[in-house]
């Protein structure tokens, strides 16, 4: 039983460090002001704010809830070890390990330390050069991920996208809710390049197509990425269409350009003209905020001219001819079922890189 004691105090240690690391205790105080404020009637009359604040109270939840969990469950483990007799000794053994492997899977939070690593994020697929074979290895991208939101429970909200003219996707544009969305997902930030054998060309020759994928933090709030008016262009135009009723006949496409970096970003999905601006900008600081953690800049205006993910950062290979193989250009970690791959199944190329992300840091 002794050696079970030592086991059982180990692992309490091991909790209360990363307890403290993860800001657990100020998390609960946080969870019980949001309370408080979403249980006030007249929020409703601020029905986007309501929204705001259940939406924060969710999330915060679902992430300190397994740790207050964990240390009731560790409380009664002490119990039934100063209760029980030899007699318990190999129930108790079963329930320390089996405690020993929900900590294992908590702790992993603690790889998402950056500063936007818990805020939610903007998926945005961008069909390379190559015409219908990107656009359609786009679509392929777009439904591998979300797939993987599928499997993983987060929340894939379409902000916009543009159909190609035979096939696939030119572009497509998403906001992933779901707990560390951003520190999760930046992994996939960068080029994604194809091999396989044309279904579009009557030779059946093999292809190489490249699609771009931005992974940029939610930024709601804009004092957290602080951009000075003078530097915006701001053009509103006519948003496309495929003609039909759904044409938009009003000048509601908003396109936003930050000067100094020449970072452009437009939206045109249909909506209010003020809607589409509030969600330009909000790409817009995701943009801007992924150029300063790249360029490792101290602020926005220390920033260089140049896109937030080069057509020229080629993270991933998706190899289904002559051979099947999808191998990470930064982890060297691969796998030879591509159409699990290309099912949602990426989590193994995420862990990779967190695992290697958090051991350099």
């Amino acid at each position: 039983m002794e050696e079970l004691k030592k086991q059982l105090t180990t692992l309490i240690s091991q909790v209360e460090t990363t307890w403290e690391k993860l800001n657990i205790g100020q998390k609960i105080q946080e969870k019980s002001e949001l309370e408080q404020e979403i249980s006030k009637p007249e929020l409703w009359n601020n029905p986007n704010l309501a929204k705001e604040k259940h939406e924060a109270f969710s999330k915060i939840s679902n992430e300190i809830e397994p740790w207050i969990l964990l240390k009731t469950q560790l409380a009664d483990a002490s119990e039934l070890i100063e209760l029980g007799g030899e007699d318990l000794k190999e129930e108790i053994s079963e329930q320390l390990s089996a405690l020993e492997l929900t900590y294992n899977g908590l702790k992993k939070a603690l790889r998402f330390t950056g500063e936007f690593d818990g805020n939610d994020a903007i998926l945005r697929i961008t069909a390379g050069v190559g015409g219908t074979e990107a656009m359609d290895w786009s679509s392929m991208l777009e439904r591998m991920y979300l797939r993987f939101f599928e499997k993983n429970n987060y929340k894939a909200t379409l902000i916009e996208r543009i159909a190609g003219e035979e096939a696939g996707i030119k572009t497509a544009v998403y906001e992933i809710s779901g707990t560390n969305a951003y520190g999760t997902l930046k992994s996939e930030h960068g080029v994604h390049r194809l091999v396989r054998l044309s279904p579009f060309n009557a030779d059946n020759l093999r292809q190489t197509s490249f699609s771009l994928v931005e992974i940029l933090p939610v930024i709601k709030s804009a004092e957290s990425i602080k951009i000075d008016e003078k530097d915006l262009r701001i053009d509103v135009y006519h948003s496309g269409g495929h003609g039909g009723q759904s044409v938009n006949t009003t000048n509601s496409a908003v396109r936003i350009t930050h000067l100094p970096t020449n970072t452009v970003v437009a939206i045109q999905n249909e909506r209010s003209q003020l809607q589409n601006k509030e969600k330009a900008m909000e790409i817009l600081r995701g943009k801007l905020a992924q150029m300063k953690l790249e360029q490792e800049a101290e602020s926005i205006d220390k920033l260089r001219a140049g896109e937030s993910a080069k057509w020229g950062q080629q993270i991933r290979n998706y190899v289904l001819q002559p051979y099947k193989l999808v191998k990470d250009t930064r982890t060297k970690h691969e796998e030879t079922d591509v159409d699990s791959v290309l099912n949602g199944d990426i989590m193994p190329f995420i862990d990779a890189f967190l695992e290697n992300n958090h051991v350099a840091t």
